[in-house]
């Protein structure tokens, strides 16, 4: 075995020797369950001291790769995390069904524009083209365009945000890079992060979004490739960045020309405050992802991303090598719904719906003495002396939360739980008592307010 990894490694860095044994883990070659050589037999057979093959190593199990097991010895535990240790697959917080579920942080279909009128229209073929027909409709881009916070070098469409932030990491990350993200953050996109290795840095919020000199430190001791946020209606907090703070980072990190901002605007047309983006400040540098999920249907699967050449072309070229393009019949669908007077109309009061039912919930939470942010979007992030606590005190009266932990890059000062209020229409009285006394229940020390580690996680 020492053989096979030696004659892997060409890098004989660190971050080098730990991403020949990732391909090598990947590839099969070291299959899950086989123990390891000693860091110092490694060392030995490479002409590196242990502390390099420690920090290697160290990478690896912190990117779920591999595993050590005491005085055992260290054993490979494949490249990705199980299904189950997933922060995806733990935003239910429950093995249950529940009579009222507030944790999946989805859009009220109520409150989704009627599609059926669109697909009547786009119905008589003129979308249906070739394969050799340009991966987005010319209409629809120009649509796209006139709505972007700034100019883009390039616009593609993909198959929802997700995929856009899946399709964007692959096309710049490599295994060990130090990407910055927002704490908390979106769950998923913590586990797109570990998939591919990357070593996850997390940066606190304020009421303004992220926090500047918290930036500044740690653009200086981590030295990142990337920074993921969601400049309005973050989930899970429900912070939007205002124009001034966006100036304040994009002035930070003109000291970091070689950084990549990607947001993501999941909120889109339903979030509250105004279009704002860094790349108004560094568009060359900024890759910006407007999702119509929440707005407009879950169904449509349709994001646009926007950005420079090189990241765009990198993923519309690997795209060809797949899907190839997103649904042009769906594309078209998009574009009646985003030039229709009437669903404009609709959005419009879907986002004004959003923000009554979001504050309803705050003031009966506050006047019960709850502290809760809910500023945008369909969540509300509530602060709890324990989270495991709370969650039973809440499925006894039959509502479901997101625990906060999930979302936690490193610790926070307390615990939380996501509140999905966009689906909450009414009895805020009542909802806000079952909350509060969750909110009130005594902690027995459950220990995930510390998941992660303090500045970051992988």
């Amino acid at each position: 075995m020492l053989t096979l990894i030696s004659g892997a490694v060409q890098d004989r860095s660190a971050r080098g020797i730990a991403a020949a044994v990732s391909r090598l883990i990947t590839a099969g070659r070291l299959p899950a369950g086989i123990r390891l050589p000693t860091v110092r037999s490694v060392a030995t057979e490479l002409g590196v001291s242990p502390t390099t093959v420690s920090e290697a190593w160290r990478s690896l199990i912190l990117a779920g790769a591999i595993q050590t097991r005491g005085r055992s010895g260290t054993f490979v535990s494949g490249p990705l995390p199980p299904r189950e240790r997933l922060r995806y697959t733990q935003l239910s917080g429950v093995n249950v069904a529940l009579p009222r579920d507030l944790s999946t942080g989805v859009p009220d279909p109520a409150l989704l524009p009627d599609l059926s009128g669109a697909l009547r229209r786009i119905g008589d073929g003129r979308w249906a083209g070739s394969y050799l027909d340009d991966p987005v409709l010319p209409e629809l881009e120009s649509v796209l365009r006139e709505r972007w916070p700034y100019p883009p070098e390039r616009l593609t469409v993909v198959d929802g945000a997700m995929d856009a932030l899946d399709r964007i990491a692959g096309a710049t990350l490599r295994f060990g890079d130090h990407v910055l993200v927002e704490n908390p953050a979106f769950a998923p996109l913590l586990d797109l992060l570990q998939a591919v290795g990357a070593t996850v840095i997390g940066v606190p919020l304020d009421a303004a979004g992220l926090d500047p000199g918290a930036l500044r430190r740690m653009l200086r001791e981590y030295r990142p490739v990337a920074l993921f946020l969601q400049p309005r209606a973050q989930n899970p907090t429900g912070t939007s960045m205002d124009p001034d703070r966006a100036r304040a980072l994009a002035e930070i990190l003109l000291h970091a020309p070689n950084l990549l901002v990607v947001e993501d605007d999941h909120a889109g047309d339903i979030a509250t405050a105004p279009p704002v983006s860094i790349g108004t400040h560094l568009p060359d540098r900024t890759v910006h992802v407007a999702s119509f999920s929440k707005s407009h249907g879950p169904d449509l699967r349709l994001a646009a991303v926007g950005g420079p050449a090189h990241v765009i072309d990198a993923v519309s070229d690997r795209r060809l090598l797949g899907p190839g393009w997103s649904s042009r019949l769906l594309q078209g669908v998009l574009l009646d719904l985003l030039t229709d007077r009437r669903v404009i109309a609709q959005v419009a009061a879907a986002r004004e719906t959003y923000a009554a039912r979001r504050a309803a919930l705050l003031a009966v939470l506050h006047a019960r003495g709850v502290q809760a942010t809910a500023a945008d979007g369909i969540n509300l992030w509530m602060t709890v002396p324990d989270q495991q606590n709370a969650m039973v005190a809440l499925a006894a009266h039959g509502v479901a939360a997101a625990p906060g932990a999930p979302f936690c890059v490193g610790p926070l000062p307390d615990d939380h739980l996501r509140i999905t209020a966009g689906l909450v229409a009414g009895g805020y009285d009542d909802l806000a008592g079952v909350l509060a006394s969750a909110a009130f229940q005594t902690s027995r020390g459950s220990g995930r307010r510390g998941q992660g580690h303090p500045h970051g996680w992988r």
